[in-house]
């Protein structure tokens, strides 16, 4: 008997309408990224060099880290000019280069003492 008009709708089904609008463009986001990760330069393991080309020598004298191909470099994990961390206390490197040190003197002293005693002057 009762109907409300087709025009006035529930905060229920406003929601629904958010969500779904919402669910759409992030389906339209995830399609365009995988375009681009499908049309992107292939990886060192899938193409083969041409054929008679010899093979380059690497240099590995740069980062000990894993060389591992990344679409998007993330500039928090990738970037080693930053330093994220506080430098660490010298204390024990100090302490140890005292006792090389003075262990050092010591056999320096001996041995000027031994050289004095057997040469004669």
């Amino acid at each position: 008997m009762f109907r409300r008009s087709p025009r006035s709708t529930s905060p229920l089904r406003r929601r629904q309408e958010e969500i779904a609008r919402q669910e759409a463009d992030l389906r339209e986001k995830l399609e365009k990224l995988e375009r681009m990760v499908a049309n992107g330069p292939r990886s060192a393991e899938d193409t083969s060099p041409p054929p008679g080309e010899e093979p380059r020598m690497r240099d590995d004298t740069g980062d000990s880290q894993l060389h591992v191909s990344v679409a998007l470099q993330d500039r928090r994990y990738f970037d080693k000019s930053r330093r994220t961390r506080r430098p660490r206390s010298l204390r024990k490197e100090r302490r140890e280069g005292r006792m090389i040190f003075l262990l050092l003197v010591a056999a320096l002293a001996v041995a000027i003492v031994w050289l004095m005693s057997h040469l004669h002057f």
